[in-house]
């Protein structure tokens, strides 16, 4: 007989983002599937169990929670953010596509939790109060010449961009030339948010204009939003400019 499996997003990093939805699958659940640091989030009873895996091992991990799933166990996946937006639930869905049939029957639920970019739009102001995207700056499953369309094509359709997976060791250079290719399409003081660790104690949220804008200022665990041409500071004394995107629009850029 099946069991069930949870494909849980536990939101960007402080509990209190958890939603009660993600924190009941975690108590229903015995099997615990992820990426160590996010397994290292949850307060874990005696009779339930973790599973350790790499962060490149997404596919092996999904494989192993339907496996577990289809011996009748009750399962968890676990992803940081929303495990929809650039992280297991596609896995899980590509196992499932091209694992034996048994898999199909195994009641799956996802559950959905924050994901960087609204968090950390949430801490500057509504950078995405009117149309955006987000692309991840990763090449590991996609070419970079199709990251590079998709980052000129979404700056001339005006929408605002979140990019995920801005910088590692192995691709030090490829958020420099995102910004690179995104000035030649955006006024200068278009303003860009660096938000680092949104939510947790080590959280940083900068915003910086295009021009002046660093990638080294970036590290794995930043999600940068790139405003539109219709994006606004808001100066406030004493406090951090507010970041908006109004809710109307002229058009899209020339």
């Amino acid at each position: 007989m099946s069991g069930k499996l949870f494909v849980i997003g536990l939101g960007p990093g402080s509990p209190a983002q958890a939603t009660p939805e993600a924190l009941s699958a975690v108590a229903d659940s015995a099997f615990f599937y992820g990426y160590g640091p996010y397994l290292d989030r949850l307060d874990l009873r005696q009779d339930q169990t973790r599973v350790a895996s790499d962060n490149r091992e997404e596919l092996f991990r999904a494989r192993a929670a339907l496996e577990k799933a289809a011996s009748g166990a009750a399962v968890a996946v676990v992803s940081g953010g929303d495990p929809g937006v650039f992280a297991m639930a596609a896995a899980v869905c590509e196992a499932i596509e091209a694992g034996p049939p048994a898999w199909r029957n195994i009641e799956l639920v996802i559950v959905p939790g924050v994901t960087a970019m609204l968090a950390v739009a949430a801490r500057a102001g509504a950078p995405l109060g009117h149309d955006f995207c987000a692309i991840s700056l990763s090449d590991n499953l996609k070419p970079w010449e199709l990251i590079e369309r998709r980052l000129t094509l979404a700056a001339e359709a005006g929408f605002v961009i979140a990019l995920y997976n801005p910088i590692s060791k192995a691709r030090p250079w490829q958020l420099g030339r995102a910004l690179e290719l995104l000035a030649e399409k955006l006024p200068p003081k278009t303003p860009v948010i660096f938000g680092r660790a949104a939510g947790r104690p080590d959280e940083r949220i900068t915003v910086f204009e295009l021009a002046t804008a660093e990638a080294s200022r970036a590290d794995m665990a930043t999600c940068v939003i790139i405003g539109s041409t219709e994006t606004r500071l808001i100066e406030r004394p004493g406090r951090a400019p507010l970041v908006y995107s109004p809710r109307f629009s002229r058009g899209a850029s020339a």
